[in-house]
């Protein structure tokens, strides 16, 4: 069983420096026992960023259940454990959006989440726009690599023609119905006759060797710089996609 100190000790060998911010896709599964768990882990990582560091996880919530920010738990089967303990973790700020919902800690963390736009959440004024403007990374704990959330980001950057839009329902537990328009987030924005092009663009930004790799606890991890992934993602798509629009979708 590793300790959160020695993950600490592997964090800061894979890259991850005292004043960054990081966010993080995790398996535990992947990463092994450690002591303490999931805090052990979140422990872990506030020690590699140290007091001027801060940690962002996106949470999301179960699309069926009424949202509300604070109390809404985490979608664990999509989302994974540590989404769920990082959000009731003390001083951990959550935004309030049921389509983007995204906490984080740190001194960064206030400045990272609001505001998020109502529609086009992954776009412009976003929290993963603000993420890349800081100079963030990415941490990537034994993760599936199709969940690297900043692709969103960069797919709005991208010059890809007739980009599939969407709109959603939600219901918040205050006000009732609510309606959310963005680019596709669940089946992409464009037809890529390969398939599902996210794991791809991670799997050819990993092959660049622009992404730091080592073992974090039982897992083989990635560090990624925010701004390097999504250049590299926009431009990924830009000359990779195409093809007709499958149009607007209600959902």
């Amino acid at each position: 069983m590793m300790t959160p100190d020695q993950l600490c000790a592997q964090l800061r060998a894979l890259g991850v420096r005292p004043g960054d911010v990081i966010m993080t896709h995790a398996s535990l599964r992947a990463v092994g026992p450690v002591e303490g768990g999931a805090v052990g882990v979140i422990d872990a990582q506030r020690a590699a960023v140290g007091p001027g560091g801060t940690l962002l996880m996106v949470l999301s919530a179960d699309e069926d259940e009424p949202f509300d920010a604070r109390t809404s738990p985490v979608d664990v089967e999509d989302m994974g454990v540590l989404a769920e303990v990082f959000r009731t973790y003390p001083g951990v700020l959550v935004n309030d959006h049921p389509a983007d919902r995204f906490a984080a800690l740190g001194p960064a963390a206030e400045v990272l989440l609001n505001p998020t736009p109502l529609h086009d959440y992954h776009g412009p004024g976003s929290v993963l726009e603000r993420l890349t403007t800081i100079g963030g990374k990415v941490l990537r704990l034994g993760a599936n690599p199709d969940t690297v959330t900043l692709t969103h980001y960069a797919e709005y950057l991208a010059d890809v023609p007739d980009k599939v839009r969407v709109r959603r329902r939600y219901v918040r537990a205050d006000t009732g119905e609510l309606w959310i328009e963005s680019l596709d987030d669940t089946d992409g924005i464009a037809v890529w006759p390969h398939g599902d092009y996210f794991p791809q663009i991670f799997w050819d930004y990993r092959a660049s060797g622009a992404v730091g790799i080592g073992p974090v606890g039982r897992c083989s991890a990635e560090l990624l710089d925010a701004r390097g992934f999504v250049a590299f993602a926009a431009a990924w798509m830009t000359r990779e996609l195409g093809g007709p629009s499958r149009g607007a979708v209600d959902g």
